[in-house]
């Protein structure tokens, strides 16, 4: 169950922050054990409140859209498991596109489907995604900018979480975007720790509440 919070206020103003509950056989799920640990904080002058998401298509949305109705945050970050990536990845795009490699929470295995019919192709993130790694780097926290967010639930959440705030009057003026983080140590190589994953994601939400306008530095890929 996700931690309990007040509705957002206009004299404070909401960060949601959601991670996953586990999957496919495990026990734990970084993105939600450290979102967590995050609730409740005030950052910049605005409450986080964190909520679980479940690893399933479809619902995860239906999820998603009562919680950004229900607090009309200013800032949205969904945080997922990203196993085997070694550094905390801010993604930049998201697409229109479940192509599901493992079975869902709920036996779901969509193949080649649409998230959301007849909507654009893809969605660039609305975080300030390259300040937000300069200061994660400067802070020793591993980090990257990653060109995929793949095509399981996380694509599926962020592309709906974009989708929605694109298209929804209630919620414009809200920003999104989509953080993966690594497996803990205890869940394979490579590993970070949870305190640390914390760290990084705080530092990341106070960038982008205090970012508007994104640093222009390299950050592509060649494969």
């Amino acid at each position: 169950m996700s931690p309990s919070a007040p509705r957002s206020s206009a004299s404070r103003p909401t960060v949601l922050l959601t991670g996953f509950d586990p999957f496919n056989g495990a026990s734990v799920n970084p993105s939600w054990q450290a979102v967590r640990a995050l609730h409740g904080e005030e950052l910049v002058g605005h409450a986080v409140v964190a909520a679980e998401l479940p690893t399933v298509f479809g619902e995860s949305l239906h999820v998603l859209r009562a919680l950004l109705h229900a607090h009309r945050p200013a800032l949205v970050v969904c945080v997922g498991q990203a196993g085997g990536r070694a550094a905390i990845s801010l993604e930049r795009v998201a697409i229109n596109l479940d192509d599901a490699p493992i079975p869902d929470n709920a036996g779901a295995c969509p193949v080649d489907t649409p998230v959301c019919a007849n909507a654009p192709a893809a969605y660039f993130t609305g975080l300030p995604i390259k300040a937000m790694r300069a200061a994660l780097q400067q802070a020793g926290v591993p980090v990257e900018v990653s060109q995929t967010a793949g095509t399981f639930v996380c694509n599926h959440v962020f592309y709906g979480l974009m989708h929605a705030l694109a298209t929804e009057p209630a919620l414009r003026g809200a920003r999104g975007g989509f953080v993966h983080v690594p497996w803990l140590p205890e869940q394979g190589s490579p590993g970070m720790p949870l305190d640390l994953i914390v760290r990084g994601l705080r530092l990341a939400l106070v960038q982008a509440l205090s970012v508007r306008h994104d640093d222009r530095a390299a950050a592509g890929a060649t494969h």
